[in-house]
């Protein structure tokens, strides 16, 4: 036989000998499978979902440039006005927004007053604009379900987003009664929470198309509805006013709780950003928008290593539980393997055999472990979606789906030196032996 034939009849032996060994051993390489298949999925995962949940909250396109708010924290001002996830910290003069929105630097202020429910979701006041002129993700516009509208500025009218419609079960021409307080259980049950009066019902004149975005989660009315609201007072003079039905309430009363702000140049928000943070003692200019969130994930990031650590970790568990089980299965496979030293069989092609059957019970976890990932993808996904209104994209693809495989057949095989070396030095005379 030439070196050429001899190459592939080793590669056939080695081959032969996994497949046996698998079978044989059906039960114990199906759990080392599972082990490796749990492990490589939840080390992609981790690094998937870490980077995806980033790129959503900082690398988004939210369609504002700042937000304006009361003196405070500029992460709290995002999370309550970009992802409705906070409280307000205060409000600010209606004025402080009819002087920006007259500002030519300024392309678009939307007023945001919040400080209500219904069934757990956001009620947020605002104007007309917001559904005419705003844009996210660059330059795509709100669109409206069927035969939805926008709400009349001074009537009692409802646009929700459409997660809201999903889990809600409100529908174009449906009322409802909004509830004091911004609560963040939206499992609740309607019957349950603080309502205003009877009288102060809602009819839904819109639904949106789904935006994936956290406006989805959203219960929008007229800012005047939010003024005129059973329990809410006005300060915006710095004296307690209270809207009475049928009468205007003044602009000098008005106040809002944060202002959404699209700069019609880049330099204006330094320039703003000047005047108000640096200068200024009353409020807070959160800009830009990506720059706070990226501070949050800056701030929280010992949970993303440790989470990391977690998955290294399960690695080397799974790689050790490779170990275990080709070792163990040795000492019942001695005569095996003198008998394949017998009739020929070289020390290097049992060394080979052992390392391959490691490999490939790593390999085919591998392979089962994109199963593993994607359902832990999706449920993250699902379960971001349904707290944030943020949609991570499940299947990006992430340099770690491409790196585990690899990484992981390779410890896999480097588990399986221990039991090969043992292999290798089987004594073939004591194991040939019948009493052996």
């Amino acid at each position: 036989m030439t070196s050429g034939d001899a190459h592939p009849s080793r590669l056939r032996a080695v081959a032969l000998i996994v497949r046996r060994s698998l079978g044989r051993h059906a039960f114990a390489s199906a759990v080392t499978i599972l082990a490796s298949a749990m492990a490589s999925g939840l080390v992609m995962a981790v690094f998937a979902i870490q980077h995806q949940s980033e790129q959503a909250f900082t690398g988004g396109n939210v369609g504002f440039d700042a937000v304006l708010g009361a003196r405070g924290s500029k992460l709290q001002l995002v999370l309550n006005c970009v992802f409705h996830l906070d409280e307000s910290p205060g409000n600010i003069p209606w004025s402080v927004y009819a002087r920006l929105k007259a500002d030519p630097r300024v392309r678009l202020a939307i007023p945001y007053a919040v400080g209500d429910n219904y069934r757990g979701f956001r009620i947020v006041g605002t104007t007309p604009e917001l559904f005419r002129d705003y844009r996210y993700s660059g330059d795509r516009e709100l669109k409206f379900a069927g035969k939805g509208r926008p709400f009349e500025p001074t009537l009692r009218e409802a646009v929700i987003g459409g997660f809201v419609a999903a889990r809600t079960g409100l529908r174009y021409g449906d009322h409802f009664h909004p509830s004091h307080g911004i609560s963040l259980d939206e499992t609740d049950d309607d019957d349950d929470h603080d309502h205003h009066a009877h009288d102060e019902e809602y009819v839904v004149v819109g639904v949106l198309e789904t935006t994936n975005t956290p406006i989805d989660r959203v219960v929008w009315i007229p800012i005047e509805g939010v003024f005129r609201m059973g329990g809410h007072v006005l300060r915006g003079d710095g004296d307690v006013y209270v809207a009475r039905p049928g009468e205007s309430i003044p602009d000098e009363r008005k106040e809002i709780s944060a202002m959404m702000l699209k700069f019609a140049a880049p330099t204006v928000g330094a320039e703003l950003d000047n005047v108000i943070n640096r200068n200024g003692k009353e409020m807070t200019l959160a800009w830009p928008i990506a720059n706070v969130m990226l501070g949050l994930f800056e701030k929280f990031g010992w949970i993303t290593r440790v989470l990391r650590l977690v998955a290294y970790l399960v690695v080397a568990v799974s790689a050790c539980a490779i170990l275990a089980a080709v070792y163990n299965t040795i000492n019942e496979r001695r005569r095996e393997f003198a008998i394949l030293r017998a009739i020929g069989a070289r020390k290097s092609i049992v060394f080979s055999a052992i390392v391959a059957e490691s490999a490939t019970i790593a390999a085919l976890g591998a392979m089962l472990g994109f199963v593993f990932y994607g359902v832990i993808v999706l449920v993250a996904a699902s379960i971001i979606r349904s707290q944030t209104g943020v949609v991570i994209d499940a299947w990006s693809f992430h340099p770690a789906l491409a790196l585990t495989p690899p990484v992981m057949i390779a410890l896999g095989a480097l588990a399986g030196v221990v039991p090969a070396i043992k292999a290798y030095s089987t004594d073939v005379s004591a194991n040939l032996n019948p009493h052996s």
